[in-house]
């Protein structure tokens, strides 16, 4: 089932013997893959391949068995890989909430919203600009969750698509003046990149992310065991208190919540 070109490794962790690849998108964007990486290779004496994708793609890719695992916020494609027989080991191992953001003149009033999907409505009613990843990554597929829930289908020159990633849309907004939905870790880590903009709405239930890892079925790829190790690692207590206070140094608040914390937001 694997396909010919594998995919270009963004970054290693850890220099021992044995490997396995990861894939995902903002924990290994935001250095928290890093951490966990090297933590784990100190153990283990195994380098983590961090592979970058969305979840969308990550899901893709252990799918085509190109990948030893992933992490993802996606729950319902979650659901339906395990059920498929395609993913092994869920694990939730921490969680995030997406902020709307836009101006800071706020010119669809999305301040007074009472949900996402009433932010959305606000939106789409005044035209104000508003960007789109595209990319049919967990935020992709959030955001059009959004849009379902407030009964409506974006279109126009309002809405923009950058099929890109979090940091990259999030400095496209702020140079629009347009609206984007970020996970906060994303916002934390890097609202510098995006000072036009700030935090317009939050605090829907809706918009938390949950985020799991799943490993490639027994025997589907070759170093699945040692990933499976890995996942049993972030899940342990050594792996949480690094997932609940990493960023606490930096910048004065964590970029994740941990597994507990998101055992709540679990449907």
């Amino acid at each position: 089932m694997a396909q010919n070109s594998p995919p270009k490794p963004e970054a290693t962790y850890g220099s021992g013997a044995k490997s396995f690849t990861l894939a995902t998108g903002s924990p290994g964007e935001l250095g928290l893959l890093k951490m966990l990486g090297e933590a784990f290779d100190k153990k283990e004496g195994a380098r983590l391949v961090w592979i970058k994708a969305g979840s969308g793609a990550s899901l893709n890719l252990l799918k085509s068995q190109q990948v030893d695992m992933i992490m993802v916020h996606a729950p319902a494609a979650v659901n339906k890989a395990i059920a498929d027989g395609w993913a092994t080991n869920r694990t939730l191992i921490g969680s995030n909430e997406f902020y709307i953001v836009g101006p800071k003149n706020d010119p669809a009033n999305i301040k007074t919203a009472t949900s996402g999907a009433d932010a959305y409505s606000k939106i789409a009613k005044s035209q104000s600009n508003f960007i789109s990843r595209g990319d049919k990554s967990g935020t992709h597929v959030k955001e059009m969750d959004v849009w379902k829930n407030a009964g409506i289908n974006p279109s126009g020159n309002w809405y923009i698509v950058t099929n890109d990633f979090m940091t990259a849309s999030l400095k496209k907004a702020s140079s629009e003046n347009a609206y984007f939905m970020t996970d906060s870790s994303t916002w934390v880590a890097e609202k510098n990149v995006a000072p036009n903009l700030e935090i317009l709405y939050r605090g829907d239930k809706f918009l938390v992310n949950t985020y799991d890892a799943l490993a490639a079925p027994s025997g589907a790829t070759p170093n699945r065991d040692i990933a499976v190790k890995f996942i049993q690692f972030v899940g342990s207590d050594e792996g949480q208190a690094i997932i609940r206070n990493y960023g606490k140094s930096e910048y004065k608040e964590s970029l994740y919540n941990d597994a507990a914390y998101a055992k709540q937001y679990v449907h």
